[in-house]
């Protein structure tokens, strides 16, 4: 009697300082999967889990700046609610071969704690290893945008504690931080000019996805998930 390998999905990052319109493009992303027939599963760090949305409340709320978080302890609370992601979420939809899309990963924390807070990577990368169980994505999307246009797309109620307490300096740190990040792995980065039209960064994202899915359909006519909508 022979027994079908476990099928393993697709694990998909998107990356990008701030205003880059990842999560605009996120759900797009979803969309597209779905139009191809696949289950897609969209998370978002930190969050995801209960867990996760109640450290993000204390991460990510502009007021909650009286605490004063260190450096070191954000990205210990990013990697504790990244931890019940991978093992509550991710991990079991790969394992029923579903593509996981999530915005923000490890590289975050790699960019924002360690280039842009200073603390290096290579003191975040064991914990991340250990936070994720060492879960590397297949692909990840960086949507790179220059620091000043970022910071000036975000809206007063979009604007998080990042943007609100961080200098200008802090981003430039983060946005250098990702592009090295992708220059280091070029094998699994794609990065993505998301200062262009919104148009033409949806379309190089889609297709980035379809190839990932399909090697060969980036080149062909692809599924919109928007046709046919009102």
């Amino acid at each position: 009697m022979t027994h079908e390998a476990p099928r393993r999905g697709v694990f998909l990052t998107l990356e990008g300082p701030d205003g880059s319109g990842k999560t605009v493009h996120a759900e797009r992303l979803r969309a597209a999967v779905a139009a191809t027939g696949r289950e897609a599963v969209l998370v978002r760090e930190p969050g995801g889990t209960p867990a996760g949305e109640r450290i993000r409340a204390i991460l990510m709320d502009r007021h909650e700046s009286s605490i004063d978080l260190t450096q070191r302890a954000d990205a210990l609370l990013f990697m504790a609610a990244r931890a019940q992601l991978v093992e509550t979420v991710i991990r079991p939809a790969l394992d029923r071969g579903a593509v996981v899309i999530s915005d923000r990963y490890l590289d975050s924390t790699l960019a924002y704690q360690g280039f842009g807070g200073q603390l290096g990577i290579e003191e975040l990368r064991p914990v991340g290893r250990f936070a994720t169980g060492a879960l590397r994505p297949d692909v990840t999307l960086l949507f790179d945008v220059p620091v000043e246009i970022g910071l000036a797309r975000k809206s007063d109620a979009e604007t998080t504690r990042f943007e609100a307490h961080f200098d200008l300096a802090y981003h430039q740190r983060v946005r250098a931080g990702y592009l090295a990040l992708a220059a280091a792995e070029p094998d699994r980065w794609i990065v993505v000019d998301a200062s262009a039209p919104e148009a033409d960064v949806q379309e190089a994202a889609r297709r980035a996805l379809l190839e990932i899915l399909d090697p060969g359909a980036g080149t062909r006519e692809a599924p919109d998930p928007g046709a046919g909508a009102a």
